[in-house]
């Protein structure tokens, strides 16, 4: 007969077992994988970045002057500098004649790139704006803020100088692209 809990067993015709000694204690004490899990997480919150993580250039779709979806990629030279920017924006309107300037001084470069993307704006009145000055692979429209937030842009002019697929540059706010600072900055990754 069986008397008890199933882990104490006993015989039915004599005197009960002896008691069994416990398992001998392997690996090591919980305490220790705490500590060594607490030193791991600050290790890795507080570990050196480095100076300037590199951010891909988000793609997308804006609008050509043709009102025809235009993938954003593909407007893209090795180094490309994106512009959003508005007709109803006063520092935009300033700062678009300068930037016009340093496109055409860049003009002969090949690897190089401006594409100005007009953000919520009628493609009309950019137009007019631009006097029909841009080429049209570099004149694009974002209606309703979708690359423009792509990118990370909550206000305009912001400007994105990407390398080689990888933003390496932002310029929030009228940049004066007259300036020799700013143009060599360029013009060295070129």
């Amino acid at each position: 007969m069986v008397t008890g809990n199933a882990s104490e067993v006993q015989p039915t015709g004599g005197s009960p077992a002896p008691p069994v000694p416990p398992a001998p204690k392997t690996g090591i004490d919980s305490r220790w994988w705490v500590a060594v899990l607490v030193v791991a997480a600050a290790a890795a919150l507080f570990w050196p970045k480095g100076d300037h993580p590199k951010t891909t250039a988000p793609g997308g779709f804006a609008i050509d002057a043709a009102g025809r979806p235009a993938k954003l990629g593909e407007r893209m030279a090795g180094v490309t500098l994106v512009h959003f920017w508005a007709t109803w924006c006063p520092p935009c309107i300033d700062e678009i004649p300068a930037l016009q300037r340093f496109r055409h001084d860049f003009a002969d470069r090949h690897d190089f790139k401006v594409v100005m993307i007009a953000v919520a704006d009628d493609p009309a009145k950019v137009r007019q704006f631009l006097g029909g000055g841009e080429p049209d692979d570099s004149l694009l429209f974002d209606p309703s803020w979708d690359v423009a937030h792509r990118y990370g842009s909550t206000q305009i002019p912001e400007s994105y100088l990407i390398d080689h697929g990888e933003v390496v540059e932002k310029f929030v706010g009228a940049t004066n692209w007259d300036d020799a600072a700013v143009r060599k900055k360029i013009a060295d990754r070129l």
